[in-house]
């Protein structure tokens, strides 16, 4: 397993700036952002002169860009900017394609009109779901135009907010470009450690052949989010699971502070070198 992280964790405006502080952390592998490269992380267009500085960064540093995020609101309750989202969509798909980048995050999204991480209500309702399900196959085009995948991550505020709901996504659509991107902090939020354990079991039972990369942070016994190895988050139990399940693909750690990446990549190199004896 590689251990990556989220490069718009560093400060930066060019993958020049941030790839060599994702190495000196102690990390292989960034999952990347435009925002990275001092454009909207969903722009419009991306010029060729930051493409050309990206791909010189990777071969300066060595670093891998494993995904590149993608994330808009896919049942926004106004439909012209679900429409906003799928055209820029395109371009980052382009933009994966040009680097190479096998995967594109995606956020399955919320009613709230402002928030695409704020849990609505009307979020299980059956057209929530039927315009995810139109907004899912419209991200599929795209990803078969540009030969990329689509890495989908559970979020309890999102429509998508299970392991059992991504799994009725994977079915009904039936494509080879669903791909899931698990993180067990977003699978709960106060747990007890046995239940904690079922529910990150269940999961991994559930999708362990689609999960093409997991995320890495933590819960706070209260239920906020903190760096991971830092809350009460069972690590051994997760990553034990998942290499029992057969995963090999990378780890991606978010949702820390710059100051906090080598600790965490200290922390998770050595559950992974554990776990795997």
């Amino acid at each position: 397993m590689q251990l990556g992280i989220f490069a718009k964790t560093f400060d930066g405006k060019s993958a020049a700036e941030v790839l060599p502080q994702v190495k000196a952390a102690g990390f292989s592998v960034a999952q990347y952002n435009l925002a990275c490269s001092g454009l909207p992380s969903m722009p419009d267009e991306v010029p060729a002169a930051a493409i050309a500085e990206i791909k010189q960064a990777v071969a300066a540093t060595g670093v891998t860009l494993n995904a590149l995020s993608a994330t808009y609101n896919m049942i926004h309750p106004d439909v012209t900017e679900r429409e906003k989202g799928h055209r820029r969509l395109a371009v980052v798909a382009q933009t994966a394609h040009q680097l190479g980048i096998p995967v594109i995050t995606l956020c399955t999204g919320t009613r709230d009109a402002k928030d695409q991480w704020k849990h609505h209500p009307d979020n299980t309702s059956p057209e929530a779901w039927a315009d995810l399900i139109a907004s899912m196959q419209v991200a599929i085009g795209i990803a078969d135009r540009f030969n990329v995948d689509l890495g989908i991550e559970p979020e309890l505020a999102n429509v998508v907010n299970s392991a059992s709901q991504a799994r009725r996504l994977i079915d009904e659509l039936k494509s080879p470009r669903i791909k899931i991107v698990l993180d067990p902090a977003n699978l709960f939020e106060t747990e007890l450690l046995d239940a904690q354990r079922s529910i990150v079991s269940h999961a991994i039972e559930l999708l362990g052949e689609h999960i093409t990369m997991a995320h890495t942070k933590d819960r706070a016994a209260d239920g906020t989010f903190v760096a991971a190895g830092t809350g009460v988050l069972d690590y051994p139990h997760f990553l034990r699971t998942l290499m029992t399940s057969g995963f090999d693909g990378p780890i991606v750690t978010h949702g820390l502070s710059a100051a906090e990446a080598p600790a965490v990549a200290t922390f998770l190199q050595r559950q992974v070198q554990e776990c795997a004896t």
